[in-house]
């Protein structure tokens, strides 16, 4: 398993040591855009980490939203693409339709990239009714690292938010997953 963290515009700086991958906030709707995002890229690169970023899903203008990510988002070709599905801050949230659509947009406009699905646990088994992850599946749920309470098979479990979001990946190598990253694992 590799410990690796997710950010957003608040990290403006976060320690690498004993981290070997990094997903930054790249863009939330139609109109964010993390100003940090390529300097959190370059820091989490100059450190061998594999990088991922993601966009927070909203609901409505899903094509438009996938658009916008993959355009906006500092992304290489080697770097891992997520959608972050829960709850915004108004209570809403995107559908299963919508989710779904916006991953196969994204792939379709990415074609070289993973993708994958960031969720709760709470909405993985209560809101979801499609289990469609792209890619992978990276599941929230607060609990021992690397033991999320579902069936699924996941990629990444996000098990604390204190004093950052930390995070394990089921790779048994920084090479695996960056091997897999790029499509060729």
């Amino acid at each position: 398993m590799l410990h690796g963290i997710d950010v957003s515009s608040y990290q403006s700086s976060f320690d690498t040591d004993g981290v070997s991958f990094v997903i930054i906030k790249a863009t939330e709707g139609r109109s964010y855009i993390n100003p940090r995002q390529a300097a959190q890229a370059k820091r989490a690169r100059d450190a061998g980490c594999v990088v991922g970023f993601y966009h927070f899903l909203w609901p409505g203008h899903i094509k438009a939203q996938a658009a916008y990510f993959v355009e906006k988002c500092a992304s290489h070709v080697e770097d891992l693409l997520c959608v972050d599905w829960e709850r915004t801050g108004e209570g809403s949230h995107a559908s299963n339709a919508e989710k779904d659509a916006f991953i196969h947009e994204v792939k379709r406009l990415r074609p070289q990239h993973k993708v994958l699905l960031y969720t709760n646990r709470d909405f993985w088994l209560n809101v979801d009714t499609t289990s469609y992850a792209g890619d992978g599946l990276w599941i929230a749920d607060y609990v021992t690292a690397g033991k999320p309470r579902i069936k699924a098979k996941w990629r990444i479990h996000q098990y604390t938010s204190t004093p950052l979001d930390k995070n394990l990946a089921d790779f048994s190598s920084r090479a695996a997953m960056h091997k897999w990253a790029t499509g060729n694992g």
